[in-house]
């Protein structure tokens, strides 16, 4: 049986890799979303986040013997940490002005931390391994799929519908919108706000870490792996909407798919076809999908 000319076992296999691609856009647009739309920050370091997470996974295990799993709860913390240093030391600083400031800002940081890591590590890959837990595949029917990429795909959705969910329909959640748009209403009822601030753009860089772990038994580990990854996952942003948490996840996996689909039909398209559909966006609705009109 064929589509449009194509196999359908190379049709759903396509599919159900782009899916997978599209559970790290969602991931880490998702981080993305959660830090401007709460704090107003266009954090161009979260490609070196996601980079670093990644490599917290490589040191624990290569140098301290620690487990993937172990992994997935350190590198999230530790990173994490490293955005609450950022935010209070000079973030907090660009709140009340033109938040072009914060982008060159974070890109600074991007381009610090990519040189630190390759006077470190080089520019060569390092390899991770799968966790013993995950090694093999499935037969799926259409295709022989391998064990990780399906756990990716159950672990970033469950992480980004598990965020959305806490944002958007939690009491803690409303406290955070509320302390990003009126602070000083909020400080009024005794709540911290600016521990609000630092601990939410520190869990926004957690979870760019936490893709970085996720990714590394997929990709070889590298210095530019956010910088190769973090245009297209701002495009992705972009297309979903500008703050719009559940925008950012359902527009990353969609994309992921659009992608995979692409590298059937037209593989010469396929590293462009992103940029297409958001040109297409911006002409047609400049807030994006799931963005609100200004």
């Amino acid at each position: 049986m064929e589509i449009f000319g194509i196999p359908i076992q190379a049709f759903l296999g396509q599919l159900l890799l782009g899916l997978v691609n599209g559970s790290f856009y969602a991931m880490l647009s998702l981080g993305l979303a959660v830090i401007f739309g709460l704090l107003g920050i266009v954090n161009f370091a979260h490609g070196a986040l996601y980079m670093m997470g990644a490599y917290v996974a490589f040191v624990s295990a290569d140098s301290w013997g620690l487990s993937y799993w172990a992994a997935l709860i350190l590198a999230p913390l530790l990173v994490g940490i490293v955005g609450v240093v950022i935010e209070r030391t000079l973030l907090k600083h660009l709140y009340n002005i033109d938040p072009i400031y914060g982008l060159l800002l974070t890109f600074g940081l991007a381009l610090i931390a990519e040189g630190m890591f390759r006077e470190k590590f080089g520019v060569s890959g390092q390899s991770y391994s799968v966790p013993e837990l995950l090694q093999g595949a499935t037969d799926v029917g259409f295709m022989v799929l391998p064990n990780y990429r399906a756990w990716v795909i159950v672990a970033s959705l469950t992480v980004c519908l598990g965020t959305w969910f806490v944002i958007e329909r939690t009491r803690l959640g409303a406290y955070l919108r509320a302390g990003t748009e009126n602070p000083r209403l909020v400080q009024a009822f005794g709540i911290n706000v600016p521990m609000m601030v630092m601990l939410t753009y520190g869990a926004g860089c957690g979870l760019a870490a936490l893709a970085g772990v996720l990714a590394a038994p997929v990709i070889q580990i590298n210095p530019l792996m956010g910088s190769n990854l973090i245009i297209v996952v701002f495009a992705v942003v972009v297309i979903g909407g500008m703050g719009s948490i559940l925008g950012s996840i359902l527009t990353g996996v969609a994309l992921g798919l659009v992608e995979g689909l692409t590298k059937v039909f037209y593989p010469e398209a396929s590293s462009i076809v992103v940029f297409v559909i958001m040109a297409i966006v911006l002409m047609i609705r400049p807030a994006g999908l799931f963005g609100k009109e200004a």
